[in-house]
């Protein structure tokens, strides 16, 4: 149903090697052998081409899955990966691994038109599943909520959903305004901490750069990770900083506020803990607003 032009099979197909050199994203319809249905750079640079809208879909990013979703074409999808976990209806789709150890073998039996993944699959793994006439297609999560307008733009275009696709975007950016305005009558940026990872194995936050840091920034917080390269801090540090804010997972909330030392933070003492979601804030997805949007109602309430 749909084709996938590679290097190996250009000579077979001259007429749309004309077409893929001048390839970079532009969508024309209707779809006709000079005129694909979806023509784009995706994020490994390879230049790819759909003959047809895809109806048969493995995605195996949870930010991709649900985007699809977001759009209306969840029932499009065939196979997702195990971490793909929302909307609720992901239970009922096939599951083929994890996003770099999943089942190639199970992928191909899927009979997918079109694998979507991000940017973390090995290519080797690309490759094989190419090798079996099946497109590829990466879409980098990007560490900004503006990655999230780019990825919901080019799945609207691949799956004939540009209107529902700019909707969603308008509906978001309109979101993010209205934010913007209330961290602007915040008195002060209140210093948040994200319990990335605690325990014995270390402690772990959002360092700059990481789209966790986005969303503390934009709820209105000063991230303590700020002025980190990686996820790792020193209890030291930890101390050091004393946040005045905890963000963390919703499952992991109790624990870490009975655990010594934490139980010596200012922020577990005065109960200033935001327990969050983790699909809301662990991944790049639309979500990430409603993580927001809950960030900074809490510290508007506590002004």
């Amino acid at each position: 149903m749909i084709c996938y032009f590679k290097y190996r099979i250009l000579l077979v197909f001259a007429g749309i090697f004309l077409l893929l050199s001048g390839c970079k994203g532009k969508v024309e319809q209707p779809a006709t052998a000079s005129n694909p249905s979806f023509c784009w750079t995706d994020s490994y640079g390879r230049e790819v081409v759909l003959m047809e809208k895809p109806e048969r879909i493995v995605s195996l990013s949870p930010g991709i899955t649900e985007m699809v979703f977001m759009l209306g074409a969840g029932d499009y999808l065939v196979g997702i990966s195990d971490f793909c976990k929302y909307p609720p209806e992901t239970e009922k789709i096939a599951k083929v691994g994890g996003m770099q150890n999943f089942s190639i073998e199970y992928v191909v039996s899927l009979k997918p038109d079109v694998v979507l993944i991000g940017s973390i699959v090995r290519k080797d793994d690309v490759n094989k599943i190419e090798m079996m006439g099946i497109p590829v297609i990466a879409i980098r999560e990007e560490e900004k909520i503006e990655g999230i307008y780019n990825t919901l733009t080019v799945l609207g275009k691949m799956l004939g959903k540009e209107d529902k696709a700019a909707a969603e975007i308008e509906a978001m950016k309109e979101k993010m305004s209205k934010i913007d305005t209330l961290v602007s009558e915040l008195p002060s940026r209140p210093k948040l901490y994200y319990v990335a990872g605690f325990g014995d194995a270390g402690d772990f936050t959002a360092p700059a750069g990481s789209h966790i840091h986005e969303i503390l920034s934009l709820a209105g917080g000063q991230n303590i990770g700020a002025g980190l390269s990686s996820w790792a801090i020193s209890r030291e540090f930890l101390f050091q900083q004393n946040p005045d804010y905890i963000i963390i997972r919703k499952e992991d909330a109790e624990h870490f506020c009975q655990t010594y030392p934490y139980t010596k933070l200012t922020a577990v003492i005065n109960s200033k803990i935001i327990p969050i979601e983790s699909g809301w804030i662990d991944i790049v997805s639309p979500r990430n607003i409603w993580g927001i949007e809950l960030i900074n109602e809490k510290l508007r309430n506590e002004k």
